[in-house]
């Protein structure tokens, strides 16, 4: 549902898997509908409405402020439902399609694809106790994503896995943020806190000269740096050495399958169609995140 730019990379991966069979696109703009059917000889509709007896599962890549409606009507006519971030405008509108979701047993996945990184996913072998957080997403500008604001669009990524790792409430945020090149918020800094003492220090920027994409996690007797784009992580621990003092020792890895996280998101979520597992990142973790970026938005506003 949506062949924008990254609607069409959804149709890519499905068209990979051998345990689903891609139907159809749908797009409001019949040119864009058709040359994306036509590449991948598939169907294309121009009404969502018209796939509901055709299809068991959806995925839903529109503007963000479509999500709520399409999302609803899917989950009540009975569809899984594979939705890219942020969930929903509202936690208001995010609360009524888990809801929904629940009342009719259905899946309900939320597109926070970093979570599929293999440097994410190997970092939970490691992590005891983080206590500081440093991130840094930058991006070059792009001008297209501009229907939200960085924090929604970035800085979303990053809340949910700091979220995911950490597991505690957020109970101080600080923020900062400037338009530059777009009406909204171009460029943000966040910093949080959370119950037990973590603190997690968020900058991101859509109009950066270079692209970056890492975290760094701290813990005691430990740290680790993980470079997203590079799939890598560099772990550093304190060992006690032959003299008084401790020595640190360096082990970076980078992760030997090359990995496409999308692909792996894509292909986690018709898993869990066919096995009715919860989906890897639930509706629920992705209100959380809305709601954390929500209070930084916030946060922002009152400068």
């Amino acid at each position: 549902m949506g062949v924008g730019n990254f609607g069409e990379h959804h149709v890519e991966k499905y068209v990979n898997l051998e345990d689903a069979e891609l139907v159809g696109v749908v797009d409001v703009v019949e040119d864009k509908a058709k040359k994306i059917a036509k590449r991948y000889k598939i169907q294309h509709f121009l009404k969502y409405e018209d796939i509901y007896d055709q299809v068991d599962a959806v995925s839903i890549a529109v503007p963000t402020r479509f999500h709520y409606h399409i999302a609803k009507n899917f989950l009540k006519e009975g569809k899984d439902v594979l939705l890219e971030k942020p969930i929903t405008t509202t936690t208001e509108e995010a609360t009524e399609l888990i809801d929904i979701a629940d009342a009719n047993k259905r899946i309900f996945q939320v597109g926070h694809v970093e979570r599929f990184n293999p440097a994410v996913m190997s970092l939970g072998k490691f992590l005891v106790h983080p206590r500081f957080i440093e991130s840094h997403r930058l991006s070059s500008y792009k001008g297209r994503g501009i229907d939200v604001d960085v924090i929604l669009d970035l800085m979303i990524h990053d809340i949910d896995i700091i979220l995911s790792l950490v597991k505690r409430k957020v109970n101080f945020i600080n923020a900062v943020g400037v338009p530059v090149l777009s009406p909204r918020i171009d460029i943000a800094n966040a910093r949080l806190q959370f119950d037990g003492g973590c603190t997690a220090n968020i900058t991101v920027s859509r109009i950066s000269d270079k692209d970056m994409r890492k975290i760094r996690i701290f813990q005691p007797d430990a740290y680790f740096s993980l470079d997203y784009s590079k799939t890598e992580m560099a772990v550093y621990r304190r060992v006690r050495g032959e003299g008084e003092l401790p020595e640190i020792i360096g082990n970076k890895k980078k992760m030997k399958k090359k990995n496409d996280s999308l692909q792996e998101e894509i292909g986690s979520f018709i898993h869990s169609v066919i096995t009715r597992r919860p989906p890897v990142v639930s509706g629920t973790e992705g209100r959380e995140a809305l709601s954390v970026a929500m209070k930084i938005q916030e946060q922002i506003a009152k400068i």
